[in-house]
């Protein structure tokens, strides 16, 4: 089944289009990787997925679960069953971490101080949310309350993202355990003789995600558009021994060199 399908998508922000064309398909269990330099858009497909304000659409549908929701309030998109861990997440005064948690929970029955602890964090939770949190500490943040929530479809952006070289093990091996339940790091639930029904999109510069998720597909987002899709380990390895200008020879001679 298509978990998420995006469908010609054009998207403008204060009338400056930023995604030009976006057509993707994510199937139920999968986990893709998307790569691309700044300002080409990605953080913007993902806002808008979300149904972040200020992204405005201006042509093409979002389809999840076979549902529109291309108008749908972000409230409704959360209900439904889509999750985000933001790069950049505000800060709350007043809302302690903890009740935050409790209401991406939804009332399900959790431990959230036993959650915490697997993340090292159970000392922040009676902490305003972000209120003076390291990059590494809202990251953990933003992956506690995913695991409350337990979401079908989990937008990350950048997850590696000013996380330390000493806790970069403990994202990636959350963020796996987010995707893959309680599956070992390196065996998809598939191999397992298990059905994987929770999906993921991933933002990512670095590629050290990748040491720790179970992702067979991706591709560049390139002025605001999609090109070059392949097995992410290989786009990575292109990148790196070419950067990002090959892939606007890519989109303007439809070269099939990744593909």
């Amino acid at each position: 089944m298509n978990m998420l399908e995006i469908i010609d998508l054009h998207v403008s922000i204060g009338g400056t289009p930023v995604l030009k064309g976006v057509n993707l398909t994510i199937k139920s269990g999968e986990t893709f990787i998307l790569f691309g330099p700044n300002g080409s858009g990605k953080t913007s497909l993902l806002m808008t997925l979300m149904g972040v304000s200020g992204y405005q659409v201006t042509q093409g549908k979002i389809l999840f679960k076979g549902q529109d929701i291309t108008e749908a309030p972000m409230y409704e998109r959360a209900r439904l069953g889509i999750g985000i861990s933001f790069q950049r997440p505000p800060t709350i005064r007043g809302l302690p971490t903890g009740k935050l948690v409790e209401l991406c929970a939804r009332k399900q029955k959790i431990d959230i101080p036993a959650m915490a602890r697997k993340l090292n964090f159970d000392t922040f939770l009676e902490r305003d949310v972000n209120a003076g949190f390291s990059g590494g500490e809202i990251k953990r943040s933003e992956l506690l309350q995913l695991m409350a929530q337990r979401p079908d479809l989990i937008l990350f952006d950048e997850p590696e993202s000013g996380v330390d070289l000493e806790n970069m093990a403990l994202v990636g091996n959350t963020v796996h355990e987010l995707l893959e339940g309680d599956g070992p790091k390196g065996a998809s639930l598939r191999q397992l003789g298990r059905v994987r029904h929770t999906c993921g999109l991933i933002i990512t510069h670095t590629g050290y995600i990748l040491q720790y998720v179970n992702a067979h597909r991706g591709q560049v987002l390139y002025h605001g558009k999609l090109c070059c899709e392949a097995n992410p380990h290989e786009i990575l390895k292109h990148i790196q021994k070419h950067g990002y200008h090959e892939c606007l020879r890519c989109l303007s001679t439809d070269d099939k060199e990744l593909r």
